[in-house]
Formats: structure tokens, C-alpha cells, sequence
């Protein structure tokens, strides 16, 4: 991560009442010491994390290795494993920050973590996690992070009522916002009630801006009208305003103030998802626009980089015309015919998936890293695996050596598609896709590993020129933007991505009769191919339509 000295701009942002936190965590970034640069030089006032953060901090590098192999000499649960690499990482996040806590007044200086997010529709298992995560961590300047689903904002009540301070989060539509807002309030309430101390209880509203723009831009660009075209890239910044003059209205409120007047502290509105998804929008648009005192915006570690070296701040702050002009927005939406309840509906729910699947994914990693540390000799050989024939064994190698040249020739296809059509909406979706695949890849990497299949270099090296070469065509020029291009792109990642879900079906059946293979995560890599079939399929189907429409003679 590294950030231009020639100027400021987060000292500027800070200046002007929004608090910068980072939304990422890592044992190797508390390691190596850069949380606390940040903090010290680059304004950084808190952390979120989230299971896609802890997933991917624990593929980087080894720092785990040795606290993985303790608990599984001591034989600690899957479970409490995951509860005790996270609250670790998140403690010492707490410990960092502990000045910046202390100089606020409890307003900055925390760090979240969250719930497991199978438990977001569970009021009562929400509950009792909230409170093992609070005395686990230990520290004044935590937040707990609970999804804001009907069964969450129950959940905030109680444990708001019994003192703990909360993250909610997921927050997409104005209608669940200030439900979010009625929870805390009730649960302020009632701890008065209680005679606790108002004063030592604290919250944000995460309220998720960038992924309102990738979902309402793909129904826009469905549509395809000059008017929705013209809509594009405005609803999450319309959203986020609405949703702060909603907090506006209830601050305003004599509930609120009566509250203020018992010590109540403000559950202060956190812009999240700021990363910019559509490399055809500024890469700071997410911070830049919504520039309001007295707000959050946590930001991914490339966000945070961009903004620092690039970023500014807007020449006025959101006022009661811009309100207007967002309200206005939404009506243009809807006549066009965009239904966003249903966009925000979608968010949820997709938003919950993948926090499901990345904390599937951590769980199985840790397993997979206790076990091998439990079942291993000190040679690293891996003992109790099933005995297999050396011809059994050359064929597994073959085939899955065949999948991963597959998989690198595919990987390249959906980067080229997502780089060509960057300026479309497509893109964004295949950036996230060829993103997915990259994954699937590494998936499939550690899978061999786990096998002891030793992986062919030459083949994947030859899989990767195919693909290059499969660009050629026979009068000599690369894929040529002719109106077939789009269909033939998605008709091959289609073909790809179901290959790759054959494999895993595969590997799925060897599952049941060898222990290295670990059903759960093939599941999960199934389930998220055939999400990507859902995906592709659609976008092809849209390609198919507009390209015989295109060819299709004028009258």
C-alpha cells in the first residue's frame, strides 16, 4: 500500500468530520507494523472486518501456521478455532487503536467483528455469539458486527439493552436503514431503563453504497435506453444521501433527544462498500461524494491508497436541494422501470451468500490446517491417507493436471472479457466473475496439494498459450468486435465454467472414500459454479438478443 507525500487529502477528509477506517485486517499487517502507520500517518481512526477479510488474511502467508498447529495438539474445535484466530487478530487490532479510543472519547479507535453470518436469520444464536465475542475480545473499543436482517435488529435490541456496543450491518434500503435506527434506540431505552450507563454504549449503521450501483446499473443497461443508460452510476450516492438526511430527521426527534439528555451516544451512519467496482467511474467516487460530518467511511486498502494520493473533497456538502436531487433520482428509476425494492432485496440476500460462503471457506481452511498438522509426521508426509495404485494415482495426476490448464486458459479468457468491455456493464460483472474464477483456481491448487498431485507446469504454461492463441482467427486479426464477439466470448467461459463444475463434481464422489478432500468445501465451489452458469447464461442470452438484432436489416 503506498500513498503520495506530495499532498493530503485524508488529513482533509478528517478535517472535515468524516472518520477514516480501514476495512481490512490481516495477522501480517499487524505484524509488520503497517495498522499502526496508518494510524500514526494516515488518519486511519478504526477497522472493519468482515468473513471474506478473515478468509482471504488466512491464504496470505504463514502466520497462523503455528497457532493453527497448537489447537489442533490441543484438539479445539473447528469452531472455536476460527473464534480464537479472529478475536486474536481483532483484540490486538483493539490494542493499537487504544489511544486513538481513549482521545475520542469512544467514538473511534474500534474494531468490529462479526457474528457468524449462517446464524443472521437465528435471533437467539446471534445473541449468544454477540455475547461470547464480546467477553472473548475483552476490549472497551470493540464493535460486534450483526446483519441487519429482522431476526439481526431483534438480536441489536437485546444485546444493545444489555451493553454492547454494535456494528450493524448489511443496511442497503432507507425502509431497513431506519429500522436500524429503531432498533438501537429500543435498545437504548431499555438499558436506560436497566440504569446502565448510556454513555458507555456505542454503535454505527453500516449502510452499503458501491454494490447499489452494480446491481441498479445491470437492470439499467437490460433496458437499453438512452433514458436508463443516462441514470447510470447515481443511485448509491442518492441512496447514501437519503439515508443521512433520514438519520437527520430521527436525530431532530424528541425520542432521540430525550435519549441525548440520558447520555445516549449517536449510531453514527458508516459508508461501506467503497470500493469503486466499474473502472469506468473515478476511483474515489464512493468517498469524494459523500464527504458529512459526523459519518464513517470505511475503505478498502486500494481505496484508502487512492484516495490518499489522489483524492478530494467535493466543493459543497450534501444540502437540502441534493436531497431533492437524490429523491428525484429514484422516481426517474422507477419510471423507467426499475423496481429498487427488489434491488435491495436482491442485495440482502446476495450479500448474506457471500458472507456464508466466505465463512464456509475460512472454516474449511482451518480444518484442513489443524488436520494436516494432527495427521502429519515430521517429514510432512501425510499419514492415514487412502493407499491408491501408482496407475490410479498417474491418472488423478493427468486429470487434474488437464482441469488446472483448463482452468489458467480460462482464468485469461474472462480477464481479456472483462478488460474489452470495461466501459460496459458486462464488464463489471465479469471482473467479478474472473475474480471468482481466480479463486477456483487457487482452489484447485491446494486441492492437489492436499492429494500430493504434483502440478505440471509445462501443461498449465500450455494452457495459457492456447488461450492466446485462440484469439487468432484465420484472416490473421485478433477477436474482432463484430456483433457475434460477445456470444462466442460467453458461449467459451460458459463451456469453461462448466467443465470446471464437472471436475468438482468429480472430486466430489472421491470425496466420500478419501479423507484428504473435503466435501464441504467442494460443495461449496459447486454451488458457486452453478451460480456462475446463472450468470453467464443470462449475459449470454442479452448478447444473443442484441447481436441478431443488430444484424437484423432495417426497414
Amino acid at each position: 500500500m503506498t500513498f503520495s507525500t506530495a499532498s493530503d487529502p485524508l488529513a482533509e477528509l478528517s478535517a472535515a468530520g468524516v472518520s477514516v477506517w480501514l476495512d481490512d485486517l490481516s495477522r501480517e499487517l499487524l505484524a509488520r507494523g503497517e495498522l499502526k502507520e496508518l494510524i500514526a500517518d494516515k488518519h486511519v481512526v478504526g477497522v472493519t472486518t468482515n468473513p471474506t477479510i478473515f478468509a482471504s488474511a488466512l491464504s496470505r502467508g504463514d502466520r497462523y501456521s503455528e497457532q493453527l498447529r497448537r489447537l489442533a495438539r490441543e484438539g479445539v474445535s473447528v469452531d472455536d478455532a476460527v473464534l480464537a484466530l479472529t478475536s486474536d487478530d481483532v483484540r490486538a487490532a483493539c490494542q493499537a487503536l487504544g489511544p486513538v479510543y481513549l482521545q475520542t472519547g469512544g467514538s473511534d479507535g474500534r474494531v468490529s467483528i462479526e457474528v457468524d453470518p449462517r446464524l443472521a436469520r437465528d435471533t437467539d444464536a446471534t445473541i449468544d455469539q454477540t455475547r461470547k465475542l464480546w467477553e472473548t475480545v475483552d476490549r472497551p473499543n470493540l464493535l460486534v458486527k450483526i446483519p441487519a436482517t429482522s431476526e439481526g435488529l431483534a438480536a441489536v435490541t437485546r444485546v444493545i439493552a444489555e451493553g454492547i456496543s454494535v456494528n450493524v450491518t448489511l443496511v442497503f434500503s432507507l425502509e431497513r436503514y431506519r429500522a436500524v435506527m429503531d432498533a438501537y434506540l429500543t435498545g437504548l431505552e431499555r438499558a436506560k431503563a436497566a440504569g446502565r450507563d448510556l454513555a458507555d454504549i456505542h454503535s454505527v449503521a453500516s449502510f452499503f453504497v458501491s454494490r447499489v450501483d452494480t446491481e441498479v446499473d445491470r437492470r439499467l443497461d437490460a433496458l437499453d435506453t438512452p433514458e436508463a443508460q443516462a441514470l447510470k452510476g447515481k443511485a448509491a450516492i442518492a441512496n447514501a444521501r437519503l439515508a443521512h438526511q433520514a438519520y437527520q430527521q430521527l436525530t431532530d426527534g424528541s425520542r432521540w433527544q430525550a435519549l441525548v439528555v440520558a447520555g445516549a451516544r449517536r449510531q453514527r451512519p458508516l459508508w461501506a462498500s467503497t470500493g469503486v467496482k466499474n473502472p469506468a467511474y473515478p476511483d474515489t467516487m464512493y468517498v469524494s461524494e459523500l464527504v458529512i460530518a459526523g459519518t464513517v467511511n470505511t475503505m478498502p486498502g486500494a481505496t484508502l491508497a487512492a484516495f490518499a494520493d489522489h483524492g478530494a473533497l467535493p466543493a459543497r456538502r450534501p444540502a437540502a436541494d441534493v436531497y431533492a436531487g437524490a429523491a428525484a433520482h429514484f422516481e426517474a428509476l422507477e419510471r423507467v422501470g426499475v423496481d429498487f425494492t427488489d434491488v435491495t432485496d436482491t442485495l440482502e440476500r446476495e450479500g448474506l451468500a457471500k458472507f456464508e460462503h466466505s465463512w464456509t471457506e475460512l472454516t474449511i481452511s482451518v480444518d484442513r490446517e489443524m488436520r494436516a498438522a494432527a495427521t502429519s509426521d515430521e517429514s510432512g508426509t501425510f499419514r492415514g491417507s487412502p493407499k491408491k495404485s501408482s496407475g490410479v494415482a498417474d491418472l488423478l495426476a493427468i486429470y487434474l493436471n488437464d482441469h488446472l490448464s483448463g482452468a489458467t486458459a480460462g482464468l485469461e479468457l474472462f480477464r481479456r472479457a472483462a478488460q474489452t468491455q470495461q466501459y460496459r456493464e458486462q464488464g463489471t460483472m465479469l471482473a467479478e466473475l474472473a475474480h471468482e474464477v481466480e479463486q477456483d483456481r487457487d482452489s484447485l491448487t491446494q486441492i492437489m496439494a492436499d492429494l500430493a498431485v504434483p502440478t505440471a507446469y509445462t501443461k498449465v504454461a500450455l494452457g495459457w498459450l492456447a488461450e492466446k492463441a485462440g484469439r487468432a482467427k484465420p484472416n490473421g486479426h485478433l477477436f474482432s468486435r463484430s456483433p457475434l464477439s460477445d456470444v462466442l466470448k460467453l458461449e467459451s467461459m460458459l463451456l469453461s465454467v462448466q467443465g470446471k463444475a464437472a471436475c468438482w463434481r468429480s472430486l466430489r464422489a472421491l470425496a466420500e472414500t478419501d479423507g484428504r478432500l473435503f466435501p464441504e468445501h467442494l460443495d461449496v465451489l459447486l454451488e458457486r459454479a452453478d451460480r456462475q452458469s446463472v450468470v453467464l447464461e443470462r449475459l449470454r442470452l442479452a448478447a444473443v438478443a442484441s447481436a441478431f438484432r443488430c444484424t437484423q436489416p432495417s426497414e
